[in-house]
């Protein structure tokens, strides 16, 4: 057995606040095993200006990550679900996904009254085209502003002034314990179908050997697992990897289950707007997830999904 258990995590503080939920949960189901956090940072995380779909997507968030456990320096990675591209190079498999947090977008105004209060032309900022155009949607006179940095970096510049609102994750705020901040509003994800993935994570190891070497902590991360999340996850990205989304695609899509069936949405853009295609309605049972995605992607791109998608240098 592993004389110890190393578990990799970007340098934010919210991926560290992510990669300890995980260490606490091992260390109950691990008692005799030192786990340790190694902050690896990623060309994501150096890159605080530049737009990802300029220097090579969301797979900046992870390619170091991926190295240090080819590399054996870690033991895991722990993701951002919706950080990882749609297909996974067959060297790194998902051992485990948790469960998820409120995968919803939250807005964080200047002011009180929510969505509907904030002011004809108000200033929002967020760098994701998915929120740019699913907001335009509801509210086309609104001046969308680039955002990027971590979340406080972002909070501070709404406090700042530099904008009237902002979107953010309502899980990173959460698992960062910012989420009673004042005119904090959930967004309807009726309206604002979330990122593939968001809300959950990844917890990532290479695909021919035992995370440390050892079934007791393969089993361990085993019973991480959450089988609804993991469902929701699976339709959500093989939709994505149907569509061939890449890092640029403004696609939001969310499977929820209730009651033993798996339901899916999705809602695609042409990135300058002009286009959207909605699909959902269709069920399955949480085992046959996959073919959900499949089937709702490909009767996306029957309809015109393949002249949406700008194809980047990696999947979403």
């Amino acid at each position: 057995m592993a004389t110890r258990f190393r578990i990799g995590s970007r340098p934010s503080a919210l991926a560290l606040a992510q990669a300890e939920l995980i260490k606490t949960a091992l260390a109950q189901l691990l008692p005799n095993m030192p786990i340790e956090i190694v902050p690896i940072s990623t060309s994501g995380d150096k890159m605080v200006t530049a737009a990802l779909a300029q220097v090579g997507g969301k797979g900046l968030f992870i390619r170091e990550l991926e190295q240090a456990l080819s590399a054996n320096r870690i033991d895991l990675a722990v993701h951002s679900m919706k950080d990882l591209p749609a297909t996974l190079a067959p060297q790194f498999r998902i051992a485990a996904v948790p469960s998820r947090e409120n995968p919803r977008d939250a807005l964080i105004a200047r002011g009180p009254g929510g969505w509907d209060a904030l002011p004809h032309g108000a200033r929002l900022g967020t760098s994701s085209a998915r929120r740019r155009l699913e907001a335009l949607r509801l509210r086309p006179d609104l001046d969308i502003a680039p955002l990027r940095g971590n979340v406080d970096t972002r909070l501070d510049r709404l406090a700042a002034g530099d904008f009237d609102a902002i979107i953010l994750a309502m899980a990173g705020l959460r698992r960062l314990g910012r989420d009673g901040l004042a005119h904090l509003s959930e967004l309807d994800d009726d309206g604002f179908i979330p990122a593939a993935g968001q809300g959950a994570l990844a917890l990532e190891v290479l695909a021919d050997q035992r995370p440390g070497n050892s079934a007791e902590i393969e089993r361990a991360l085993g019973s991480l697992n959450d089988a609804s999340t993991a469902a929701e996850v699976i339709a959500e990205r093989s939709l994505l990897a149907t569509i061939g989304a890449s890092c640029v695609s403004p696609v939001g899509v969310k499977g929820t289950v209730a009651d033993g069936r798996l339901a899916l949405r999705a809602l695609l853009f042409s990135l300058d707007g002009s286009k959207s295609l909605a699909e959902g309605g269709d069920q399955a049972g949480t085992a046959n997830a996959a073919a959900l995605g499949i089937t709702l992607g490909q009767r996306m791109m029957a309809r015109g999904a393949a002249e949406m998608i700008v194809q980047g240098a990696d999947g979403i």
